[in-house]
C-alpha cells in the first residue's frame, strides 16, 4: 500500500537582484535577505491515520461486515477439527471404505476451508486499503494545513522503524496527537466507545478473519 511516508515542505525565498543604472552613477548594493529558520517535525503517520475517531469508526463498521464470514470459517474449522478427531479415535473400527471415504471428506473439508480463508483475508485486506487510502490523503491535507500554520518547513514521518529515516527527535518536535485532534475537529465525529482512551501508540488492527 502506498503511503504517505515524508511530507516536506518548501519555503522560497526571493531574491533581489541590484539594479544597473545606464549612468555613470555608482550602483545600488544587493539587498541581502535572511534564509528562513527551519523547524523541523516528526510525525507517525500511519498511527495518526488510525487513531483518528473517523477510522476508529469505520475499522468497527469493517469488523462488523465480516462477522458473518468469520462465523462460517469457525463453523468449517470446527468441522475439520471433528472429523480428524473422528478419523484418529475411530479408526481401528472402520472398513478400509469407510476410511478412504472419511479421509475424502476431511481433505474436502480442509482444501475449502484454505480457500474461504483466503478470500475472506483477501478482501479484508482490500477493503482496508481503500480505508487507509482514503483517509491517508484527509489526514495528510490536515498535517500540511497544520505544518503551514506553525511555521514547519519540513515534517518527516517517524512511525515505520524499518524504513523511517529519523534516528532521533525530542518530544516536543512530534506533532501526531495534534494532527490528530486537529482531523477529528474537522471531521467532527466523536470518538467510538471502544476507542476511547486510546494513545497515538496504539496497535494497528490486524485483519480478523483467518484461520
Amino acid at each position: 500500500m502506498k503511503r504517505l511516508s515524508l511530507f516536506v515542505l518548501f519555503l522560497f525565498v526571493a531574491s533581489i537582484l541590484p539594479a544597473f543604472g545606464q549612468t555613470a552613477t555608482a550602483p545600488k548594493p544587493a539587498t541581502a535577505t535572511a534564509a528562513p529558520t527551519a523547524k523541523v517535525a516528526v510525525i507517525a503517520f500511519q498511527a495518526a491515520v488510525t487513531q483518528t475517531n473517523e477510522f476508529q469508526r469505520a475499522f468497527a463498521d469493517l469488523q462488523k461486515k465480516y462477522d458473518p464470514r468469520r462465523q462460517q470459517l469457525k463453523t468449517l474449522s470446527d468441522q475439520v477439527d471433528a472429523l480428524t478427531k473422528q478419523l484418529q479415535d475411530q479408526n481401528a473400527q472402520m472398513t478400509e471404505d469407510q476410511r478412504a471415504t472419511r479421509a475424502r471428506e476431511l481433505d474436502e473439508k480442509k482444501r475449502q476451508l484454505d480457500r474461504d480463508t483466503q478470500d475472506a483475508q483477501s478482501d479484508f485486506q482490500g477493503d482496508m486499503q481503500q480505508l487507509m487510502n482514503t483517509l491517508a490523503g484527509k489526514v495528510g491535507a490536515v498535517m500540511t494545513d497544520y505544518a503551514e500554520k506553525h511555521g514547519y518547513t519540513l515534517v518527516l514521518d517517524a512511525g515505520d522503524q524499518q524504513s523511517s529515516a529519523v534516528l532521533y527527535a525530542v518530544d516536543s518536535t512530534n506533532i501526531t496527537k495534534e494532527v490528530i485532534d486537529a482531523y477529528n475537529v474537522k471531521s467532527g465525529i466523536p470518538a467510538p466507545p471502544a476507542a476511547q482512551g486510546a494513545g497515538v501508540d496504539a496497535p494497528q488492527p490486524q485483519p480478523s478473519a483467518s484461520h
